[in-house]
């Protein structure tokens, strides 16, 4: 198994018992500052309108940003939270597979700041633009 297999094997496996693992999420490539993943759409993803639900959209993007900052964390810091997101749609997929590329913009001490481009994979059709901000946390000092 190369390295980038290996990474992509944790990356999935750690998010099998989650929601990620629940909606499908796959990831699919990861480097320095960026990750891409995917998933199929269903008929138990869509909104009651037939359409792509929001929520599978915005989940994927958050995933896939999250696991993103997760893996460029700061040496020391303890984890993050995320304290901002947004999301403008630009369309919807009803069949296919949606995939999605998240890339770091700011990756500071105390904030990051990633965006992510959720697309129809077949067509390459932009489907969403999502950007969140993540606040670093760090460990609690010890003492009195």
């Amino acid at each position: 198994m190369t390295n980038q297999e290996t990474i992509l094997a944790a990356l999935n496996a750690s998010a099998s018992d989650y929601l990620p693992g629940l909606l499908g999420v796959r990831f699919t490539a990861a480097g320095e500052g960026w990750l891409e993943g995917e998933l199929t759409v269903r008929k138990n993803l869509l909104a009651p309108n037939g359409f792509l639900h929001a929520g599978t959209v915005i989940t994927l993007a958050d995933t896939l940003c999250g696991v993103a900052c997760a893996r460029a964390l700061p040496d020391g810091a303890k984890g993050f939270t995320t304290i901002e997101l947004k999301s403008n749609f630009l369309g919807t997929a009803l069949e296919g597979v949606i995939a999605c590329r998240a890339t770091a913009r700011h990756l500071g001490r105390t904030t990051q700041l990633w965006d992510a481009e959720v697309t129809d994979k077949a067509s390459g059709k932009t489907l969403a633009l999502f950007r969140c901000t993540q606040m670093v946390l760090w460990p609690k000092p010890s003492g009195g």
